[in-house]
């Protein structure tokens, strides 16, 4: 566990990523409504150089990045408006995924096995404000892992 100060901490986080994703990747953040998912995605986007700041996807569900806007493509998804799992499914993210990142909001959404191979990302909110940072991670990602408590 990790505990994020404020913004620019969780943005931080999104850096730190950055330096280590590869394609293939899935990163999947959950967390309330306010905890900083987003943050952490325009973190990695910046760092990738995504010149100006990312829109939050909530309304696209998916908004593509490729280069030359960023180094490596990310498919920046939020499944939050999404409460059907076809409806998932019909988005055909693992066509695109081979490629570039595939960074996931609201990953539930998705159902309880989508993605057993990601990054597992999970942010609360504390009483004082601060951010609480929980990683799962499976073991290709073990040592690649930028934060450290």
């Amino acid at each position: 566990m990790t505990v994020l100060a404020d913004a620019t901490a969780t943005h931080a986080v999104g850096i730190a990523l950055a330096k280590v994703v590869r394609p293939g990747d899935v990163v999947t953040l959950t967390g309330p409504l306010g905890a900083g998912k987003t943050s952490i995605a325009r973190g990695l986007l910046a760092a990738l150089g995504l010149a100006g700041e990312a829109p939050s996807p909530s309304y696209a569900i998916v908004q593509p990045y490729r280069p030359p806007e960023v180094d490596l493509p990310v498919l920046h998804v939020d499944l939050y408006r999404l409460d059907d799992r076809d409806a998932v499914a019909e988005l055909g993210l693992e066509d695109e995924r081979d490629d570039g990142v595939l960074l996931v909001e609201w990953p539930d959404r998705a159902g309880p096995h989508a993605w057993p191979e990601a990054l597992a990302l999970v942010l609360a909110i504390e009483p004082d404000g601060t951010r609480r940072l929980t990683a799962t991670m499976p073991p290709a990602w073990e040592a690649r892992w930028p934060i450290r408590p």
